[in-house]
């Protein structure tokens, strides 16, 4: 089994990460075209890429500019149960919960269940959503029994 792991950029490539961020923004809002070519200064290669692969590495500088790791994985992607219960942040036994209760779509290939990358972080998205509105109910009923008040 692949491990991977993920580490946070250091500063100093966080540093440039924001300079390169704030440069590429700028860049990517004077072109018109679906796809620009980029020069390596080093090497002097050039290289057309489509314009939705620059905004990719814009939103990959942007997360290292805050010091986030990061990772790309295909839409289209399934993953494992295993990966799917990392993601959200649970165990794999209460994700297998969640497909059992249908609240999260899955495949079987064979005895194995795969998940849709998407369908997972759209649950997440849901969770996170559900838990902002719990918090905004809370602090209602607080406010409402006047436990702001001084």
């Amino acid at each position: 089994m692949k491990t991977t792991v993920i580490q946070r950029p250091t500063k100093q490539d966080s540093k440039l990460a924001r300079q390169s961020y704030d440069a590429l923004k700028v860049a990517i809002s004077r072109i018109k075209a679906d796809k620009t070519e980029i020069e390596i200064e080093e090497t002097g290669e050039k290289i057309v890429l489509p314009i939705n692969a620059l905004k990719l590495l814009s939103d990959v500088l942007k997360a290292m500019s805050h010091g986030k790791p990061f990772s790309l994985v295909p839409v289209a992607t399934e993953v494992t149960t295993q990966r799917a219960a990392e993601i959200i942040g649970c165990s794999r036994p209460f994700l297998v919960k969640l497909l059992k209760e249908d609240k999260i779509a899955y495949t079987k290939v064979g005895r194995h269940r795969r998940i849709k990358f998407e369908d997972v972080m759209s649950y997440k998205q849901k969770m996170k959503d559900e838990q902002k509105r719990h918090l905004i109910d809370m602090m209602n009923d607080d406010e409402e029994l006047g436990l702001y008040d001084t």
